[in-house]
């Protein structure tokens, strides 16, 4: 809370002075923010929606390769049970 009213101080000081202008408060404002919302993404280990796609689509690639296989793995049992049936 102290950095906070210190902050406002400051502030209050230079646009008593004429040096800081709304236009320079609304600028320090919106970068100040914008490094909060990078600062707080980046602990959250978030990624961009590009990234996501491509993960997503290598995994929907890996589900039908699955899928392949099991109906594969599935198929040789059969076919070696009918063997097995043939052979009686």
């Amino acid at each position: 809370m102290e950095k906070y009213n210190k902050f406002l101080r400051n502030i209050t000081e230079l646009i008593e002075k004429g040096l800081f202008t709304s236009r320079d408060l609304k600028k320090e404002v919106e970068n100040a923010l914008k490094f909060k919302v990078e600062n707080i993404a980046n602990r959250l280990n978030l990624v961009t929606r590009e990234e996501f796609e491509v993960q997503k689509k290598r995994i929907e690639k890996l589900q039908k390769n699955l899928i392949k296989l099991k109906t594969k793995k599935g198929n040789s049992r059969i076919n070696k049970k009918i063997r097995k049936v043939k052979k009686l």
